[in-house]
């Protein structure tokens, strides 16, 4: 009766405190308490890199739904049994700890609550008085009917102190266990329940005979409490205490930093990097770079061709190895690519109507313009071969051929149109020497244009953020259709790399002058992979090629991709046929063809009509049936009429016609005998 009496004028007493002291207090301020560390995610939400928030700790986004539901319960068994149920106080809890504090003379139990554990997070103190758990409770309560149950579990969950900079219990589970907390077993979540209560003394990489003894009560309880069976208890008591702390995931980091320098506000950013391949990508790139020697480094970077996602970005072979200047980002390092523009110079030589991939072209010793007098790699010359073969074995004197025929600076502006960013050498224009590498590009720039080669001729708008958005811009193109499926076409009969089988990508390679750059980039309908190596200095590697260096990791790279290669599909108006099934200017082309008459008098080979850019109103939007004329200004006759690439039957005057199918643009060339061409686009309407 009289302990009734105790008990009751006590919680009146204690009521009546905190009523008053409550109307006392400011409103709880959560501004800092909601700070997390920024994630970085990939497509599947799969965590690529957590940063320390500005303070240097490490305190990440969680909920429970992310926390094995086997750890929420051992935590409420050995916290606070009747959280589901109290307000934020636990009455029962708190009068026997005020009973037995009135009968021992000092505290003997605290009756802390979780969400009291959580106000005293989110509103530290350091003094430990009446007066401050009587604050504490009257917090815990506010942050109750604020929050929730859910929102306050959540709370404890981001800001349980583990020892040193790490809090909350998804840092905790990557730091000591390396994973994330969706699975634990019963002897990780009884150390992760554990450590919070005395986190500095109890960290088990520093005190792991504290660690263990801490853990194994928790255990004790949960058996105790029925979360877990005694058996299973037992086990748990087994297994060791981790000896160290984990570093913390750090898969695409130029990438994760490139995103957090975009948006630093943003605390969960989902890129659109696949974590299973960039983490294969960044081992390959790490054990092949090693393998080509001291100091030098790789780079990987992968496109969905289909979306021009970035699925993987592996910047260097290993982001803290300072011996091969792993910070430096070699995706978006300028370099020369060698040989790998070539395939770009036969897509607009075959655009423009001066070859196809059967024309014959001249592989022997030449010099053009400024005695300039390139060879091949291997310094021997085929003869006489076809543009095929040509470009398959990266001969350079049929790509130059091709430039001179084209013009260097038109290539170049073409590339530009694309969206690269070529650079030049200071103070000179394009010149033939760009074939062969003679300018600078990035992996990035490179991997795009290649990745055009493969979405018929359209260049992609990198997509690097999953929850952003391409920003809208004009449509790019490095080929047209046809000229862009000729290309990947040649390309995918390449000889490939001891490691790999022919036939099944599309692929080049290229090594820069002074062996400091290899490169090798394949595509197929799916994905685009481009591959450099090299050292990040831009010194010599004697002996480094893109063939024996770059492209053994490019046909690893696909391999990891998975999956089985899936050719292009050939456009409806690719002209597939043997060179004596060509038109005649198009089945050899000469640099020593001779002048013609037309020539001599300063009359160039030009397309009078359509004139480029013309809009013609054919009738076609009505269903009309109607003739284009054509008419040729120069050159030398018969001519031969193209229109995308394709011959326009019995049009070898200067002045033909032409029956279109149907409204949109044309591109429409002409060709003389002795190779000259001219061209235009229109559209009809």
């Amino acid at each position: 009766m009289v302990f009734g009496a105790v008990l009751l004028t006590l919680a009146l007493l204690l009521a009546g405190a905190l009523w008053r002291y409550a109307a006392t207090l400011p409103p709880l301020d959560l501004t800092q308490a909601s700070l997390r560390s920024t994630v970085i995610l990939d497509r599947k939400g799969q965590l690529l890199r957590p940063f320390a928030t500005a303070d240097g700790r490490w305190r990440l986004p969680v909920t429970a739904s992310e926390v094995d539901p086997r750890m929420l319960a051992m935590l409420k068994a050995y916290e606070d049994r009747r959280f589901d149920t109290h307000s934020g106080i636990d009455p029962a809890a708190t009068l026997r700890a005020a009973w037995q504090w009135l009968r021992h003379g000092h505290i003997v139990s605290g009756g802390s609550t979780l969400s009291m554990q959580v106000a005293r997070l989110v509103e530290p103190r350091t003094e430990r008085s009446l007066l401050a758990k009587l604050r504490q409770m009257i917090r815990a309560v506010a942050l109750e009917r604020s929050l929730g149950k859910a929102g306050v579990l959540d709370l404890y969950l981001a800001l349980a102190p583990y020892g040193g900079p790490v809090e909350g219990i998804r840092a905790a589970s990557l730091a000591y266990f390396g994973r994330e907390p969706a699975r634990l077993s019963f002897a990780e979540s009884a150390l992760l329940v554990a450590l919070p209560q005395s986190p500095e003394a109890r960290r088990p990489d520093r005190f792991a005979a504290n660690a263990k003894r801490a853990r194994d009560r928790v255990l004790d309880i949960a058996a105790e409490r029925g979360v877990l069976p005694p058996d299973e208890a037992r086990a748990a008591k087994a297994e060791p205490v981790p000896a160290t702390r984990k570093h913390f995931p750090m898969l695409a980091a130029h990438a994760a930093e490139q995103a957090l320098a975009a948006d630093p506000d943003a605390r969960v950013q989902h890129l659109t990097l696949d974590a299973r391949l960039q983490a294969s990508l960044e081992a390959l790139a790490a054990e092949r770079a090693a393998a080509a020697g001291p100091a030098l480094s790789a780079a990987i970077l992968a496109i969905d061709n289909r979306t021009g996602a970035v699925l993987a970005h592996v910047g260097s072979a290993g982001y803290l190895d300072g011996a091969r200047a792993g910070a430096v980002d070699a995706t978006q390092a300028v370099r020369s690519p060698g040989s790998a523009l070539k395939p770009f110079i036969y897509a607009l030589a075959f655009e423009n109507g001066l070859a196809h991939p059967e024309t014959l072209l001249d592989d022997r010793p030449a010099r053009f313009a400024a005695s300039y007098a390139p060879e091949n790699f291997d310094m021997g010359y085929r003869g006489t071969v076809t543009a095929r073969f040509a470009l398959q074995q990266s001969l350079n004197l049929p790509a130059v051929d091709l430039l001179d025929a084209v013009g260097a600076a038109r290539f170049v502006a073409r590339l530009r149109g694309a969206g690269a960013t070529i650079l030049l050498p200071r103070d000179t224009a394009p010149g033939l020497p760009v074939a062969l590498g003679g300018l600078g590009i990035t992996l990035t720039d490179l991997a795009r244009l290649y990745a055009g080669l493969a979405r018929s001729g359209t260049v992609p708008a990198l997509l690097r953020r999953l929850d952003g958005s391409v920003p809208p811009e004009p449509e790019r193109r490095i080929a047209d259709p046809v000229a862009a499926w000729y290309v990947a076409d040649i390309l995918r009969g390449a000889p490939p790399p001891e490691n790999a089988l022919p036939g099944r990508i599309s692929f080049k390679t290229g090594t820069s002058y002074g062996y400091r750059d290899a490169w090798a980039v394949g595509f197929d309908a799916r994905v685009t992979i481009a591959v450099w190596i090299g050292r990040p200095d831009g010194a010599s590697v004697p002996g480094l090629i893109g063939r024996s260096h770059a492209a053994p990791i490019l046909f690893d790279a696909f391999a990891r991709f998975g999956g089985e290669p899936e050719p292009l599909p050939r456009p409806r108006d690719a002209l597939v046929v043997a060179t004596a099934g060509l038109p005649p200017p198009l089945r050899h082309i000469r640099r020593d063809a001779p002048k013609t008459f037309a020539a001599t008098l300063g009359v160039p080979l030009k397309i009078a009509y359509p004139p480029d850019g013309a809009r013609v109103d054919l009738g076609l939007a009505e269903g009309a049936r109607a003739r284009l004329a054509l008419k040729a200004l120069g050159g030398q006759p018969p001519l031969t009429w193209m229109v995308d690439g394709l011959p326009v039957a019995e049009a070898m005057r200067r002045q033909s016609e032409w029956s279109p199918e149907g409204a949109g643009f044309a591109r429409i060339s002409v060709m003389d005998a002795d190779g000259a061409s001219d061209s235009v686009v229109v559209r009809l309407e």
